[in-house]
């Protein structure tokens, strides 16, 4: 069974950076499709990007290309979001998801068999 645990959130300043992080145990996340996603008070919970366990391509959110970074490190098992530039908007709770298929569309939250706690990223001045 795959765990995921994500760490990083914090509260920063406009234009401030994060780095988010998504550690996998119990199975290697090499082959999997992890995916992060956030949800705001109020809001749907939005896919953010997203990386492809095969093949390595990557998606983005249109809000958010440009500023944040999916990336991967199969030797520690996880898998990483460096948000920079970040606004008031991009405020929520993080997710980290993942599936062992290469998904239809990666923004489909159900898609997703496997789910982190959360992590809460706060930008305010």
């Amino acid at each position: 069974q795959l765990q995921l645990v994500e760490s990083g959130g914090s509260l920063v300043q406009p234009g401030g950076s994060l780095r988010l992080s998504c550690a996998a145990s119990g199975l290697s996340l090499a082959a999997y499709t992890v995916a992060w996603f956030r949800q705001a008070p109020g809001k749907e919970c939005q896919g953010v990007s997203c990386t492809i366990g095969k093949g390595g391509v990557e998606y983005y959110d249109d809000s958010v290309k440009g500023r944040f970074t999916i990336s991967r490190d199969n030797a520690k098992n996880a898998v990483y979001l460096q948000m920079n530039s970040l606004q008031p908007g991009d405020a929520a709770i993080y997710y980290c998801a993942a599936t062992i298929w290469d998904p239809w569309n990666w923004r489909v939250p159900n898609t997703y068999d496997y789910w982190g706690q959360g992590t809460q990223v706060t930008v305010s001045s």
